[in-house]
């Protein structure tokens, strides 16, 4: 939907009229005494200045860098105050400064039931109460009785341990412990399937795993036969399934009575072996978006250096704010974005996609959502969910009559002016948009966004619509999720922002793809990223380790990233193409499929696409999980019937989306030979469970290219 409409001269003068009217009766006295300042996330005017102010260091001599952030020109810094060198140590030098203040939130299940929809299947419904609450001391309490029933259990120092749960509050008990008792944590996420789990298993040869009871009886007991090394398993939601057996001597325990074990005076009283900063503290999983999961070794050191980076580009957080956890915590994001919470006081309230809001699939109809009773002020999303909400957004605006439709189109360019002015917009705020912004509870004032680049339609759309600044950040498991974060008062979209203060990067020439740090108007090329943030490597993947990890002459490690990027002059980082995204076709034209699949899903029409193409092929395809309402409206208009699968199985529904797609395209500038010459219209969505996409909802490539093999062979002429 195009917000920028030619509207009647008299509506949009009269609009303009009270705007003004409002201004001058409610803020003249302020801006008279100089009291005009910050309000619910808007910049003001000397924040716009902050905002155009170069933001790295770097010599012009050397456009391939490195680029520092301003304030460590001369070096990097590691830890956040001088001593607090592990993650155990900055917990505890947390908990003295909130020990009795709110820490996790978990919501009450009052009640479960069925409901069965018109199609016969069955859904589980949930009732919620309100959210109860560990203090900083109880979850520190509870972490060190845990870690003590570990080591009761034959847990020994420096031997990895595994962790295999959903996200939730006993999640971070449960790695505090860990790291309290140097007990490197290996992160798996909860979607992934039998072989990825037995594998990540068997690599790290983990005896001890923490899991759920769910997870326990829907994925893990399928594979403890493949499993030989596993003995103990430990439930955290201190339930035992009842009249389960299991292979060989495996024993199961819940989590209560590890932690009554841990407070037995023959187990209380042992001295625990605190971590080396250059001890191991995670092996973390990546999600395999590229083939089998490759597990990632993040010293204490790193995530210290990454804390302390991301806690200085963010240091408005406090003690007030609460932050709403729900995307997976084996994921970095995540579990950077909590344990820097920590580090603030804040109180995080735990959530799931499947109960976040009033409409998720598992909230009872006419009952509240997580983020609805929560009412956080600080939310981290990947940009599928956001483009998700940006769509639902824009359909209800559709729907909307004349002049609803009018003052909100009116609304929106008034407010995207003021913003670029540095302004607020109070009345706009209350009247307008108060509505949209409680679709994520109302007080939302931060969002952090990650895992994939953000499209300025819907960055905007959240500035405008939620009030609140958007924080892109980027960086990846390999650099313990440091690399930028965008300032909150930076203007620019599709820019992730400057360098953290624990690290710096560099831009290498890639000369096949065109790219190089001489190029103007900006330096180009593959992003290299050094600094304390960068890991120990891959858990044992040496060859692959030394592809793309090196030490330069200092002995600092850097990550070659494989993204490309250029650096403009304020300092900031944009993110323009992928190695790995980029094929070359038969006549020599080179397609980033990650720019063409970025493009085109602003198309209304589009859900979700995966772009391929073939380097023995002319042109390039698509796949396309399509919006159900649009491509319902869309045969209605051309009187084609039959259910959705025969719609998305209809030749003819095929080339009207391809029409649209090919006109997203064209306004959009992109290349002829870019464009999708056919496409395959793909009825079911592609979700984590799926195994097509990662729990941040970022493509499985060879998956996808696996699960659509007969229909690629067809689309290029095959069989």
């Amino acid at each position: 939907m195009k917000l920028k409409e030619d509207l009647n001269p008299m509506l949009l003068l009269l609009f303009h009229l009270m705007v003004w009217i409002y201004t001058f009766v409610t803020f003249l006295p302020s801006y008279v005494l100089g009291l005009v300042s910050r309000q619910d996330g808007v910049v003001c005017n000397h924040e716009e200045e902050r905002a155009k102010r170069v933001k790295v260091y770097s010599s012009l001599k050397h456009p391939e860098g490195p680029y520092r952030a301003f304030s460590v020109s001369d070096r990097l810094i590691a830890t956040p105050h001088p001593g607090v060198d592990t993650v155990d140590k900055l917990f505890e030098y947390t908990v003295t400064r909130f020990a009795h203040r709110d820490c996790l939130g978990t919501r009450e299940v009052i009640s479960e039931e069925d409901e069965r929809q018109s199609d016969g299947k069955v859904f589980k419904k949930l009732v919620l109460g309100e959210y109860h609450w560990l203090s900083y001391e109880e979850v520190f309490t509870a972490a060190s009785q845990l870690g003590s029933g570990l080591v009761a259990l034959g847990q020994q120092p420096k031997t990895n341990i595994a962790i295999f749960c959903e996200t939730r509050a006993e999640w971070i008990i449960a790695a505090q412990a860990c790291f309290m008792y140097n007990f490197p944590l290996i992160t798996i996420y909860s979607t992934l399937g039998g072989p990825a789990i037995a594998h990540g298993l068997n690599e790290t040869e983990v005896t001890h795993i923490i899991t759920s009871s769910e997870l326990l009886q829907t994925k893990l007991k399928a594979i403890l036969m493949q499993v030989p090394q596993l003995q103990h398993i430990i439930l955290v939601d201190n339930t035992l399934p009842s009249g389960s057996s299991y292979p060989r001597d495996i024993s199961v325990h819940t989590m209560a009575a590890v932690q009554k074990l841990g407070v037995k005076p023959e187990n209380a009283g042992r001295e625990r072996t605190q971590p080396l900063p250059s001890d191991m503290a995670v092996v973390m999983y990546t999600s395999g978006s590229t083939g089998i999961p490759k597990g990632v070794m993040i010293s204490h050191s790193n995530i210290m250096a990454t804390i302390t980076g991301m806690a200085d580009r963010v240091q408005e957080l406090n003690e007030d704010d609460i932050y709403i956890g729900y995307l997976p915590l084996a994921h970095i994001l995540e579990l950077c974005a909590e344990l820097v919470c920590l580090c603030f006081g804040c109180r995080i309230g735990y959530s799931s996609p499947q109960t976040l809001s009033d409409q998720s699939t598992k909230i009872k109809k006419g009952t509240k959502g997580d983020i609805s009773v929560l009412q956080p002020t600080v939310l981290a999303a990947v940009p599928e969910i956001m483009d998700r909400i940006y769509k639902n957004v824009m359909n209800k605006v559709e729907e909307m009559n004349f002049f609803q439709r009018t003052l909100f189109i009116l609304a929106y360019n008034y407010k995207l002016e003021q913003l670029a002015k540095g302004k607020s917009t109070p009345l706009c705020d209350k009247l307008v948009f108060k509505k949209i912004r409680s679709v994520l509870g109302g007080r939302i004032r931060a969002l952090l966004s990650g895992g994939a680049p953000l499209s300025a339609a819907t960055q905007r759309f959240i500035n405008v619509c939620f009030c609140c600044p958007v924080g892109q950040g980027y960086g990846m498991t390999e650099t313990s999720g440091a690399g930028t974060i965008c300032e909150r008062w930076d203007l620019g979209t599709g820019r992730v922002g400057g360098p953290l203060i624990c690290s710096e990067f560099k831009l290498k020439d890639w000369v096949e793809g065109g790219y190089r740090s001489s190029d103007k108007p900006y330096p180009r090329g593959e992003i290299l990223i050094g600094g304390p943030s960068v890991t120990m490597g891959y858990f044992k993947r040496e060859a692959k380790e030394q592809e793309e990890f090196f030490e330069d002459e200092n002995g600092q490690r850097w990550f070659c990233t494989g993204d490309i990027g250029e650096f403009h002059e304020d300092g900031c980082l944009k993110i323009i193409d992928r190695k790995k995204d980029l094929v070359k076709l038969q006549a020599g034209e080179y397609v980033s499929l990650g720019k063409v699949e970025a493009v085109l899903k602003n198309c209304p029409l589009v859900d979700n696409i995966c772009v391929y193409a073939n380097s023995e092929e002319t042109y390039v395809i698509g796949f396309v999980v399509p919006s159900q309402k649009h491509l319902q409206a869309l045969a209605d208009q051309y009187s084609i019937k039959g259910s959705w699968e025969e719609l998305c199985n209809s030749k003819a529904m095929e080339e009207l989306v391809l029409k649209a797609i090919a006109e997203a395209a064209v306004t959009a500038q992109l290349e002829r030979f870019e464009v999708p010459r056919k496409i395959r219209l793909c009825p079911d969505p592609w979700t984590p469970e799926t195994g097509l996409v990662t729990d941040a909802f970022k493509l499985k490539r060879r998956q996808l290219k696996m699960h659509y093999q007969d229909d690629i062979e067809r689309m290029y002429g095959g069989k």
